[in-house]
């Protein structure tokens, strides 16, 4: 077996196992809209993806991403401030790509076309508890580690209930 990645929404965690051995177990935040996978519900999609790309090597902790483009910034209490309803998109970004057709991939659930990505959050928002717009959201620190712990194509695996490996 290779890597994949588990993600629980009830239990807000995010596992990363190779073979029978647990590499990483972190808190997360979901959506806080809870699951689904409808474009435009701003819910974290269930079920198999992989990720789709990469983004962000060698970019500092805190370094901000709009549109998938470093912008130059390191997120900073003042920078915060500045923009207080902005979605912070820090540091790396792990863009998911839906498998299963008519539940995550293609027409109204694509989960590609809708952005769905792990990536580093501020310090200030909270993680453990639902709170994204439909992203998995991570401390800096925890997602470098998974960006650089995983390669493209990875499978992930987002279940409305406990960790568990998918079914099958």
């Amino acid at each position: 077996m290779s890597a994949i990645v588990l993600v629980s929404i009830r239990q807000q965690r995010l596992q990363l196992r190779e073979d029978d051995r647990v590499l990483m177990d972190v808190p997360v935040s979901t959506a806080r809209n809870g699951p689904g996978e409808r474009s435009g519900s701003e819910r974290t999609p269930r079920g198999l993806h992989r990720i789709r790309a990469k983004i962000g090597h060698d970019l500092p902790p805190n370094a901000v991403l709009v549109a998938r483009r470093p912008t130059g910034e390191i997120l900073s209490p003042s920078l915060a401030e500045q923009y207080p309803c902005r979605d912070w998109i820090l540091s790396r970004i792990l863009w998911l790509s839906g498998l299963e057709p008519g539940r995550n991939r293609l027409g109204h659930c694509d989960t590609m076309r809708r952005y769905i990505y792990i990536h580093g959050c501020p310090d200030h928002e909270p993680v453990g508890e639902p709170g994204s717009h439909g992203c998995i959201r991570m401390r800096n620190h925890d997602v470098i580690r998974l960006f650089d712990s995983v390669e493209v194509g990875t499978t992930v695996y987002i279940a409305e209930g406990e960790l568990a490996l998918p079914p099958g």
